[in-house]
C-alpha cells in the first residue's frame, strides 16, 4: 500500500477487509487519528485531522483505495484536530451528534479568526521554538515546530464547515455489503463524543475516548467518572481492533488501560497534597506525552476539591 500511496501526515494501517486507520505522524498535519470504512456501495470517513492538507491526503487515498467517492464523514467531538479538515468533505454527508454540532457552531468561529488574524503570532513561536532547539539540541521540538508550520500553511484557506446531519444517541449506516452503528453515550473526553462501531468486523473507532500508550487529556469539559464509564459499557462489545483518537491501534485491552488509568489518576489526586509533585506510575511510565500527566493530577484535584 505504501508503495502506492505515502502522506507525511498520516501512516495508512488497514485493519480488516474493509476498514483502515489513519495514524497521525510525528509533525505532521494530521495530530489526531482518523480512518475510513467501504460499506459496499458507500464510504464511511471518520474525523477529518487539524488541517486540510491532511484531510485532503486521507479524501484522496480513501477514494482510491475504494474506487468510489466518499459518502458521509463523522465528526466524533468538537475538538479541533478531529474537524479542522472538514472543507475537504463539504460535498458530503458530515454527521455529529446533536451537541458536537453545537459546540462547534458556538466556540469555532472566533477560535478561526483569531489564528487566521494571528498568523504572525504563529511565525513568532516557531521562531521561538527554532531558538529552543538551538539551546536544548531536544529533538522533540523538530516535530512540533514541523506541525505548527502545517498549522500555519492551513490558516489563510481555512475555513469552518459545521456537521449537516445530526443524530442523539445512534444511528446505523447501512451499506450494500455491511452496516455501521455511529452512537455516543454521551460526553466523557468531551461534552459529547461519538464512536463508529462495524458489528461484522469487530472493528471500532473511539475518537478520543481511547489513547493507546500515551497520556489521554483531561481537559475542563471532560468527566473521567463518566468517560470511565462509557469505556465499561463498551469493552461489553465484540471488539477485535480498536482505532484511537491518539496513538498506535489497539485492542480491548487497551481500553481496560484507560479505565484503569481514570482510576489510578482518581486515587492519586484523592490522596495527595494540592501541589504535590507525583511521580508517573511504572505502568504508565512508557506512555508517550508524560507532560500531561501532571496536568491530569491537577486537573483531578480541582474537580475532587472545587
Amino acid at each position: 500500500m505504501n508503495d502506492v500511496f505515502n502522506s507525511k501526515h498520516f501512516k495508512l494501517e488497514q485493519i480488516s477487509n474493509s476498514s483502515f486507520a489513519a495514524i497521525a505522524k510525528e509533525g505532521g498535519g494530521a495530530v489526531a487519528n482518523a480512518g475510513f470504512v467501504d460499506l459496499g456501495d458507500k464510504v464511511i470517513v471518520f474525523d477529518t485531522f487539524n488541517t486540510q492538507q491532511a484531510s485532503e491526503d486521507l479524501r484522496l487515498i480513501a477514494e482510491k483505495i475504494t474506487n468510489r467517492t466518499v459518502a458521509w464523514v463523522v465528526n466524533s467531538h468538537f475538538h479541533g484536530d478531529h474537524i479542522r479538515g472538514n472543507q475537504t468533505f463539504k460535498d458530503t454527508i458530515i454527521i455529529s451528534s446533536q451537541i458536537t454540532y453545537s459546540k462547534i457552531r458556538d466556540v469555532h468561529p472566533s477560535r478561526f479568526s483569531k489564528q487566521k488574524n494571528d498568523i504572525q503570532g504563529l511565525k513568532d513561536y516557531i521562531q521561538f521554538l527554532k531558538d529552543q532547539i538551538n539551546l536544548t539540541h531536544d529533538p522533540t521540538i523538530q516535530y512540533q515546530i514541523n506541525s505548527l508550520n502545517e498549522l500555519k500553511e492551513s490558516l489563510p484557506t481555512l475555513e469552518l464547515v459545521l456537521p449537516n446531519q445530526t443524530f442523539n444517541n445512534e444511528i446505523t449506516l447501512q451499506g450494500t455489503k455491511r452496516i455501521a452503528k455511529l452512537f455516543t453515550l454521551g460526553g466523557g473526553h468531551s461534552f459529547c463524543d461519538a464512536m463508529l462501531y462495524i458489528p461484522d468486523e469487530k472493528v471500532i473507532f473511539m475518537g478520543d475516548l481511547l489513547f493507546v500508550n500515551c497520556h489521554p487529556t483531561f481537559f475542563e469539559e471532560s468527566d473521567p467518572v463518566k468517560w470511565s464509564n462509557i469505556l465499561k459499557n463498551v469493552a461489553r462489545l465484540e471488539i477485535a481492533v480498536a482505532v484511537p483518537g491518539h496513538g498506535p491501534t489497539g485492542t480491548k485491552e487497551d481500553i481496560s488501560k484507560i479505565i484503569n488509568y481514570i482510576s489510578e489518576l482518581i486515587t492519586i489526586a484523592e490522596e495527595s497534597k494540592q501541589n504535590e509533585e507525583i511521580a508517573i506510575p511504572e505502568i504508565f511510565k512508557d506512555w508517550s506525552s508524560p507532560e500531561i500527566y501532571q496536568q491530569n493530577i491537577k486537573r483531578l484535584r480541582e474537580l475532587t476539591n472545587p
